[in-house]
């Protein structure tokens, strides 16, 4: 039986640099979700590919299992029969499992780092990536020709009865995948103790799993399902993850690993509590894959990443990519060039030997590996082995701010920016002279060099009202000062 649901009310809906995102209740709604997913319906029968099915997953937010089911019922309606997660599992299980299944696409409703409030919609590939621009323009282009219109949806548990929906667990097979290219019994052999923060989010458990039944001592904090996150943005950043930081400095720990709340993003800190950046983490990633796993295919990051991989890429004669923010761009260029790692700033990581989509859990693997390897070549601590990493890329002290707006103002913001600051660009920042400016090709914020390959970057979301400043530079103090100009350019002072 096929029912029609009321119309919805025509909010316009953008996916942004990952999905779609929005405030619960406000815009996003359960009829909105079903607007989404009639969009990724009309994508998968405009290409016939109705019988390769929907891999649908969620995270922990409020709500997600159910908008999950709202998502199904529009796609079962255009005979798409969907296969759904258990619980609410890794945003990257969903990538897993259309590789896996080879499905037509895939759907995770999850907001990933952004507030509490919020929850979103993210769109996979057939190759597992993040949907490309091509097809984002083709949902965005089905949801605003359905306009108002009803939604066709047929009942879930018309789906259930018919054998149309299946009910999937991707742990087994995801270690399986994993232990293609991780030795994940020397990892559990290792006589370390790991503090892991998963922030509350569906990430939880997973790397105490895959290391269980050896030596190495695995502590996890923040296990529960909590959707208010415990009042912080899920995001392996500080200030957020001050606590675990703290629990590290008190003693008794070899390194933390952290995820965000859908643990498609990784983290990391050494033994004495020190945040590892995510610009260092990228580093230490392209280091690891270069010295110990001894690869040399290119390597992609994103516009606001770090400077240091071009270093690593001159030493180990690697070519390296920058594209603009975004796995929906790093994703498809890791695929074109055949690339060994994708790495965006915010700490999502992509691998060419496992899943050319971001994968927190896995990259937390590689970096246990990498700081074991080393230990067993004599540098040990961690911290001794960031160290010397810099010793072979250069100095990277790296600072980000988000500049918050309330959301009717912010599109005004946001154009008064991108047409000052294109008209009249700074000729100095801190006090030094600006060397060249690079203006981001999606057209939505710039980025100043200094003549010793400090920069600045301001950028607006495409996801959440508020600006973003970025800054890599050759000293903390030049940093600090960097993003504080940053932080008056964005104001208008």
């Amino acid at each position: 039986m096929t029912e029609v649901a009321e119309g919805p009310t025509p909010t316009r809906i953008v996916f942004g640099t990952d999905g779609w995102r929005a405030r619960v209740a406000e815009d996003y709604t359960y009829d909105n979700v079903r607007r989404c997913a009639h969009g990724v319906a009309r994508y998968v029968a405009s290409r016939g590919e109705q019988a390769r099915g929907v891999v649908l997953a969620y995270d922990r937010r409020f709500s997600s299992e159910y908008f999950a089911r709202a998502a199904a019922e529009v796609l079962l309606a255009h005979d798409i029969p969907v296969a759904i997660s258990r619980t609410a599992v890794p945003t990257q299980m969903s990538s897993y499992e259309v590789v896996e299944r080879s499905a037509a696409a895939g759907v995770v409703i999850t907001a990933s780092h952004n507030p509490y409030m919020d929850n979103g919609f993210k769109i996979k590939a057939p190759s597992g990536a993040a949907a490309g621009a091509e097809i984002i323009a083709d949902v965005e282009r089905a949801i605003a020709e359905l306009g108002s219109r009803p939604v066709e949806r047929v009942p879930f548990a018309d789906g259930e009865t018919t054998g149309r929906v299946e009910w999937f667990d991707p742990y087994e097979g995801y270690e399986r995948f994993v232990r293609r290219t991780v030795d994940l019994d020397a990892l559990r052999a290792a006589e370390i103790s790991v503090l892991v923060d998963p922030l509350y989010g569906s990430g939880s458990g997973w790397i105490p799993r895959l290391l269980a039944g050896g030596r190495i001592r695995v502590t996890e904090i923040h296990g529960d399902r909590n959707p208010y996150f415990g009042g912080v943005n899920p995001e392996p950043i500080r200030p957020n993850v001050d606590e675990a930081l703290a629990r590290i400095a008190a003693g008794g720990f070899d390194l933390g690993l952290l995820l965000d709340g859908d643990a498609d993003r990784a983290g990391a800190a050494d033994e004495r509590g020190t945040f590892l950046h995510q610009l260092e983490v990228t580093g230490l990633l392209m280091y690891y894959l270069a010295e110990h796993r001894e690869l040399r295919e290119p390597v992609v990051v994103s516009v606001n990443n770090t400077s240091t991989a071009a270093t690593l890429g001159r030493h180990y004669g690697i070519e390296t990519h920058e594209v603009p923010v975004g796995f929906k761009f790093i994703g498809p260029r890791m695929i074109e060039t055949g690339a060994m790692l994708g790495a965006e700033e915010s700490g999502g990581f992509g691998f060419g030997m496992h899943l050319p989509e971001r994968d927190g859990i896995y990259a937390d693997l590689l970096l246990l590996d990498l700081f074991l390897r080393e230990k067993a070549r004599g540098t040990w601590p961690v911290s001794n082995v960031v160290a010397t990493f810099h010793e072979l890329a250069g100095p990277s002290f790296y600072r980000r701010i988000d500049v918050h707006f309330e959301r009717p103002e912010y599109e005004g913001v946001k154009q008064r920016l991108l047409v000052e600051l294109g008209a009249t660009p700074p000729t100095s920042l801190a006090g030094n002279a600006v060397d060249h400016t690079q203006v981001l090709s999606t057209n939505d914020g710039f980025k100043w060099f200094l003549a010793d390959g400090s920069w600045l970057l301001v950028r607006a979301s495409g996801t959440e009202p508020l600006v973003r400043v970025y800054t890599e530079a050759s000293a903390p103090e030049l940093r600090d000062a960097l993003v504080e100009a940053g932080e008056r350019l964005v104001r208008g002072g």
